[in-house]
């Protein structure tokens, strides 16, 4: 879709093109053949086809030699691929422009078909742009011009698939025209070898018929001795052959015989061991229970003991609390009377010394009483006797 403005100098640019290809297809003439200037006029196409043909080899051919230097000179591999996209883009040109040249070089531009062809060309852009220029002018869109360049791209397509298939086609047709020529040749020579092959193979002939009807009364009495032979042969080997299927099915009926005991004996085994199973399954669901209670009881009767050791937790803490006062007290005890029994020794000592004081001082009840003078004398008498 387009915007308003951008439709109308579309329309416009249409509407130019629309009325100049009419104008040029009513003064267009149906052939060449008759102007004055008609080989003046190829001349000059043929002159611009060279030109841009030698253009292009002579780009291609620049483009080699620079890829060639730049290979000898340089290791940048951005600048290789590069190069190389330049040569294969080149290539392609060159290639393109060979093809229109050579096709151009095989058609007559003069003739009355290239100018039918041109009208058709210009009658289908004229139309092709008078639809797009009405649509342009009702919806200001040109869906119908992308439908029309994708039709004849198909329709180019189809066409050149058309035309390389018969190109395809007339290069089978002469390859298999001279394949045919070929063969021909080979089967006349092949025709006239076995021609003179016929007539030596007839002269050998000869020769072998004689000689056949000799050996073949030998072949014919050795036949029917070798005959005996292998009818002697194959009745011996026919019996070993029976011989050994009686052999055979004396087997299969061991094997088979073998295989139902076989089979009996795992199905009975079989049945025991699901019976052992159903049991053994039955006894662990049973055990699972009795297991599971044991649990539950265990579960509870620990639960119980935790209860009974907290209890007795906190009862030993308490006791452990009464024992550790009366520790206390049995140690304050202890110290005390190991303090009144030092205080006890102290006093007796101290006690024990004042006596010894009083007793040396003679203080107290242990001071010494005062004698008469005369008594003293009489010991003073004595002291000096």
């Amino acid at each position: 879709m387009l915007q308003g403005p951008d439709a109308i100098r579309a329309a416009t640019i249409l509407e130019d093109c629309v009325d100049q290809l009419c104008v040029l297809g009513r003064i267009m003439p149906t052939s060449f053949d008759s102007r004055v200037d008609a080989v003046e006029m190829v001349q000059s196409e043929l002159n611009q086809l060279v030109a841009g043909q030698k253009d292009l080899e002579q780009r291609y051919q620049t483009i080699l030699a620079k890829r060639l230097e730049m290979r000898q000179n340089t290791k940048n591999e951005m600048k290789l691929t590069e190069i190389e996209k330049e040569v294969v883009e080149s290539g392609h040109d060159l290639k393109n422009s060979t093809h229109v040249f050579g096709r151009s070089l095989r058609q007559n531009p003069l003739t009355g078909d290239n100018i039918s062809k041109i009208q058709a060309d210009r009658t289908f852009c004229e139309d092709v742009m008078g639809d797009t220029l009405s649509e342009l002018i009702q919806n200001c869109s040109f869906q119908c011009l992308i439908e029309s360049v994708e039709r004849e791209k198909f329709k180019k397509a189809k066409l050149q698939e058309t035309i390389q298939k018969e190109e395809n086609g007339r290069k089978r047709v002469r390859e298999l025209q001279r394949k045919l020529q070929d063969i021909k040749k080979e089967k006349e020579q092949d025709l006239q070898d076995r021609k003179g092959m016929i007539a030596h193979i007839k002269d050998q002939l000869q020769e072998a018929k004689a000689r056949t009807n000799m050996e073949g009364k030998y072949i014919k009495k050795s036949a029917e001795v070798s005959i005996a032979q292998t009818q002697k042969r194959c009745t011996i080997s026919e019996k070993q052959a029976q011989d050994e299927i009686e052999k055979l099915r004396q087997q299969v009926d061991d094997e088979e015989r073998s295989h139902s005991e076989i089979e009996s004996y795992l199905r009975t085994h079989h049945d025991e061991l699901e019976k052992k199973e159903k049991f053994w399954q039955e006894k662990m669901e049973k055990d699972v229970d009795a297991k599971q209670h044991e649990l539950t009881v265990i579960k509870a009767a620990n639960q119980k003991d935790f209860t009974r050791l907290q209890e007795l937790t906190k009862l030993y803490k308490e006791y452990e609390q009464v024992v550790v006062e009366d520790r206390i007290e049995k140690e304050k005890a202890r110290r005390k009377a190991d303090q009144e029994g030092i205080e006890l020794k102290a006093s007796i000592r101290i006690q024990a010394w004042w006596r010894g004081v009083m007793v040396r001082k003679g203080f107290g009840p242990y001071s010494k009483k005062k004698k008469g003078k005369k008594g003293k004398k009489g010991k003073k008498g004595k002291k000096k006797k």
